[in-house]
């Protein structure tokens, strides 16, 4: 057994380490600077309290992009100076950030131990390698990621530190063996457990759905489905889940070996990114070789979002997440007694809200970030969620999960077509999205990206939005003198959420004009850093005639578009006559 000695090492604070919800992102070339990442550790350590350190057991992993194994290795050396009990390790490094979360709340060591945080080693759907992105973030023993209040910490550690414990005679520990290796330090034992990544989740993912339905859609003749992990570590997974326990073949899979470089692509999973799958399913401009399959899905590099599509056919994020709540209680045994609520991010489409009136649930608007929905499962207040940037989720764990939504999917589906798998005609994923405009009505959607735009004209676009809205008569004059087929503006306002469980509030979370036909605007600001803003733009318009619900998407909402432009003055503020990016 190796002993270990604990140094203490000079250093000084490094500019920019503030983490987000999504903790710090950096390209690799600036964590791999000297102490960057070893500054960041100890800010976090310190942050905690000594319970969660001393003598705890935390788990450290990623979706294995570059820089992950020599990060690892780091942050073993540090735990254990830290007086760390024990490190849990995904076999080859590997943890997507849903099992992260499951691991922290499901799993249990053999001597009995609990796991009260972790490392998650990752930057989500950035690109991977030697000149691009690495991320690292802290979550906490309910598995969801740090709140602010610890973020606030370990940002204000960064801007003192002046030193860092580590034990360095500790060897590079092998990943990629299943195993426990024992060290010895001043404070007693320190051990490194490597475990299989996938087992925990699969478990859990069985707890949740009825898999011998979902074999059964699999098998049938009529039914045809294709997984595209993008590279990501979602690939791991998808191996063990649809092939090895519901049986689909192995062609059905698609980028499902996870790279250092997501082989060179952007594990973002969305209709530019998922190229190769988008054609596939028949969405491309040139028509695919063989005939689409009935059902596909997208991963990204984490595999904490998903995409969905059908053969020829999108599902938009803010429709799947409705879909799945509408669908859930007859679908999936883990919902078969009630949804304890829903809740959505504010800029995602209120497809979800039209859901929860017509079933009398509990429904909650919240600001963009996953934690805000934590609070809401961890007070009991709600089962499914959901965000237009392709997060979904529900209260199993407390992150998003692409892997989840893909099961609720696949469930729905095979309920919907329990009686029809041999030889019947199969109600599709068109067909499931179609029946619910039909009853719910259509949200017709789309978010406008300005990129990099000049701060200051951005700051006035979001000031003159909010002066405006105090007067609604002098809106729906504005807006009457540029489509008179546009709804009138009932209410306005800047958007700030009062948290139920811990009565924290955020304020200034965008601002919103909504129309009396239940259509939305909403625009919201990011990044007012050196190179410039981001403005967020959403538009949506509500169809409630069915008659009308089949309508093409961008001439449904083109009256909305120009009324939405021309209010902002959004080419006067900010010189773009058009956006960077429509989703």
């Amino acid at each position: 057994m190796v002993v270990f000695a604990v140094s203490r090492k000079e250093t000084s604070p490094i500019e920019g380490q503030k983490p987000g919800t999504s903790g710090l992102r950096k390209k690799v070339k600036v964590f791999q600077q000297p102490n960057y990442l070893h500054n960041f550790v100890q800010s976090t350590f310190d942050a905690l309290t000594a319970e969660k350190v001393r003598g705890a057991t935390i788990v450290v992993s990623g979706d294995g992009r570059y820089f992950s194994k020599d990060a690892i290795q780091i942050i073993i050396k540090m735990a254990a100076a830290n007086g760390v009990r024990r490190v849990w390790i995904g076999q080859n490094g590997l943890l997507s950030t849903p099992a992260v979360s499951c691991v922290i709340r499901e799993r249990v060591g053999a001597d009995g131990s609990k796991a009260t945080g972790a490392f998650i080693l990752t930057a989500s759907h950035n690109p991977g390698g030697p000149n691009e992105d690495f991320g690292i973030k802290y979550n906490m023993e309910n598995g969801g990621p740090a709140p602010e209040a610890i973020t606030d910490k370990i940002y204000a550690n960064t801007k003192t530190i002046k030193e860092y414990l580590i034990a360095e005679d500790i060897p590079d520990v092998d990943v990629s063996t299943i195993g426990v290796t024992n060290f010895s330090g001043p404070e007693g034992l320190f051990d490194v457990e490597v475990f299989d990544s996938a087992s925990d989740y699969v478990q859990l993912m069985k707890s949740i759905f009825d898999f011998s339905s979902i074999q059964k859609l699999l098998a049938s003749p009529n039914f045809s489905f294709c997984y595209d992990a993008l590279h990501g570590v979602a690939g791991a997974y998808a191996k063990r889940i649809f092939l090895e326990e519901l049986g689909a073949k192995e062609s059905s899979l698609l980028n499902c070996t996870p790279k250092e470089d997501f082989g060179g692509g952007h594990p973002d999973p969305n209709l530019t990114y998922a190229k190769e799958l988008v054609a596939r399913m028949g969405l491309s401009k040139s028509e695919p070789q063989d005939e689409p399959p009935e059902f596909g899905a997208a991963a990204d590099g984490d595999a904490d979002r998903n995409m969905i599509l059908g053969k020829r056919f999108f599902v938009t994020p803010s429709d799947s997440v409705a879909i799945i709540a509408a669908n859930a209680v007859q679908s999936i045994p883990y919902f078969s007694s009630g949804l304890k609520g829903v809740a959505r991010s504010m800029p995602t489409s209120a497809a979800l809200d039209v859901v929860a009136n017509n079933l009398n649930l509990n429904f909650f608007e919240v600001p963009t970030g996953w934690k805000f929905f934590g609070n809401l499962m961890d007070a009991g207040l709600c089962s499914i969620c959901g965000e237009e940037s392709f997060g979904t989720g529900s209260d199993h764990i407390r992150e998003k999960d692409g892997i989840w939504a893909v099961l609720a999917w696949l469930s729905i589906l095979a309920y919907k077509n329990k009686d029809n798998l041999i030889g019947g005609k199969l109600v599709t994923v068109e067909d499931i999205v179609r029946q619910h405009w039909a009853t719910y009505g259509r949200h017709f959607y789309t978010r406008y990206d300005y990129e990099n735009v000049d701060a200051a004209g951005a700051k006035e676009l979001m000031a003159y939005l909010v002066k405006l809205q105090s007067s609604i008569p002098e809106v729906n004059k504005i807006i009457k003198e540029i489509r008179s087929d546009v709804s009138d503006a009932a209410h306005a306002d800047e958007f700030e959420y009062k948290d139920p469980v811990d009565g924290s509030v955020s304020m200034h979370q965008g601002i919103r004009y909504l129309f009396t036909d239940g259509s939305r605007l909403v625009f919201r600001l990011s990044g007012t850093g050196s190179e410039g803003a981001t403005i967020r733009l959403y538009i949506e318009q509500y169809e409630k005639d069915s008659s009308n619900t089949a309508r093409d998407s961008q001439e449904a909402l083109a009256p909305l578009v120009e009324v939405a432009l021309k209010l902002s003055k959004m080419e006067e503020f900010t010189g773009r006559s058009a956006p960077t990016v429509i989703t």
